[in-house]
């Protein structure tokens, strides 16, 4: 579990890469397959605010998730490409359910 995740955060505090983790957790967790392309939407519709575009808000900007998954990689909390598809590590689901349920308690979700 990332630990420096409070149980109440507000959402801008959230680190990115612990958005796109919980995205990836999202999307496995309801027996799809998380393509770069189904992670894009994933992140937007959840935390529109993080990964829309500057000027056009209403758009999903998927250049905000290229070093995070890079770094997500690196910490061993997940594994994949965006030319195949991403899967969780077993460190990678238990961070995912650590910041679902703190997103819960703290009522962003």
């Amino acid at each position: 579990m990332p630990k420096n995740l409070n149980k109440k955060l507000a959402f801008d505090k959230i680190p990115i890469n612990y958005l796109i983790l919980f995205s990836v957790y999202s999307v496995v967790s309801s027996n799809e397959i998380c393509t770069f392309d189904r992670l894009i939407k994933e992140c937007f519709t959840l935390f529109p605010g993080a990964f829309g575009f500057a000027r056009y808000p209403i758009w999903p900007d998927s250049r905000k998730l290229d070093r995070p998954l890079r770094m997500l990689r690196d910490q061993k909390l997940i594994k994949g490409d965006p030319k195949t598809e991403f899967f969780l590590t077993k460190e990678g689901k238990e961070a995912g359910q650590e910041i679902g349920k703190s997103l819960r308690q703290g009522k962003l979700l």
